[in-house]
């Protein structure tokens, strides 16, 4: 195992701006933080610009990046040494670093450093996170807060969360969205199953309420029940027998399709009836905004940070409540024109965001932290 290295690309020596990024979920975490970290490092290669970026990590998850602009720093090191050691190198050859994956880096920076806040999960909603992961960032977080000198939170909501949280953040806390994969906006052939389906898209834990949804699903009239299925795509995360409990109890309802790659995912945003997500807490809800990318009709939740994302574009339902999932399930399926309309809303609420302009927010930060 390396203890550091190299791999992908020579920034050289010139006295140009180079910005460290923790870029280690864009190989190990396949959806959530993954995700954000794998567009964002492909929307800051694709914006023409001259700055240049060194991408910590155990190891790469693409080598095709520019070679004059990016390069990947590997170490093997397991946590808190790896975080040690990436805020050492990064203070020696970095101007301002973006801490994207754990609150443990931020400790040890010596370079302005801007950690991107993505939820409050562990404070807001206890009984929703898993308690490992939970423990460790309510002890970590405070060092980092007060480190840090930029807090990107990824939603309003979050950053409400935060300024309500820990009053001293207010100053330094701003919000830069997310977006989705500009391909779900492009043709896409669409996903074929037995029948047609309501499409949930998620981990497989408790916070995504997926029990309520199988639920509310088998509580639809009988006419639509027997016409749709309920698609469960994601992959497996914490606590999640209760989930599976109640989707085997319902074989002829509930398909548990796993994780699936982006090829796949884009196929069935693109060929479902309806896409549900009843979530009871979310930093951002990034498959609300795929969904409607794709111009897929949404029902979702009216808390946190989904009524920003989804604006108008969506039923908005209680998510503690089976009965109002039920409802707002049937009036999308029930009835094609309002479920056209809302697949037009959706799209053209998709706009509003891009990755470029993530990218973009996210690099105007570094560079003011850099001077």
């Amino acid at each position: 195992m390396c203890t550091g290295a190299v791999v992908c690309g020579n920034l050289g020596t010139e006295s140009t701006t180079t910005f460290g990024i923790d870029a280690r979920a864009a190989a190990e975490v396949p959806a959530g933080r993954g995700r954000y970290v794998r567009e964002l490092i492909s929307a800051l290669a694709d914006d023409g610009e001259g700055d240049r970026y060194r991408l910590y990590a155990r190891r790469p998850d693409r080598t095709d990046l520019p070679r004059d602009r990016f390069a990947w720093e590997l170490s093997g090191l397991r946590d808190p040494l790896w975080h040690a050691q990436t805020a050492a190198r990064a203070g020696r050859t970095t101007q301002a670093f973006l801490s994207t994956n754990s609150y443990l880096t931020a400790w040890a920076t010596t370079v302005p450093t801007a950690v991107v806040i993505y939820d409050l999960v562990p404070f807001v909603s206890p009984e929703e996170a898993q308690q490992r992961a939970a423990r460790i960032e309510r002890i970590t977080i405070r060092p980092a807060l007060c480190r840090a000198d930029a807090l990107l939170c990824i939603s309003e909501a979050t950053r409400r969360d935060l300024v309500r949280l820990f009053p001293h953040t207010s100053d330094r806390a701003c919000v830069i969205p997310l977006a989705a994969d500009a391909a779900l906006a492009g043709p896409v052939e669409p996903a074929l199953l037995d029948k047609p389906y309501v499409l949930a898209v998620g981990t497989l834990e408790p916070r995504k309420n997926l029990v309520r949804l199988i639920e509310a699903f088998a509580q639809l009239p009988a006419s639509v029940r027997d016409s749709h299925q309920l698609a469960l795509v994601g992959p497996a995360g914490w606590d999640l027998d209760g989930t599976l409990r109640a989707a085997c109890a319902r074989p002829e309802d509930v398909t548990v399709l796993g994780y699936v790659d982006d090829q796949r995912l884009h196929a069935l945003y693109a060929g479902a009836a309806c896409f549900a997500y009843p979530s009871l807490y979310e930093g951002f809800g990034l498959p609300v905004l795929e969904a409607m990318t794709a111009g897929t009709p949404v029902v979702t939740s009216s808390v946190s940070s989904l009524p920003e994302v989804a604006g108008d574009a969506a039923l908005l339902t209680d998510p503690t409540d089976v009965r109002a999932i039920r409802d707002a399930l049937a009036a999308v399926l029930e009835d094609p024109s309002r479920a056209r309309s809302m697949g037009e809303a959706g799209r053209a609420r998709s706009r509003a965001f891009s990755w470029a302009r993530t990218a973009a927010a996210t690099r105007d930060v570094l560079r003011e932290l850099a001077r």
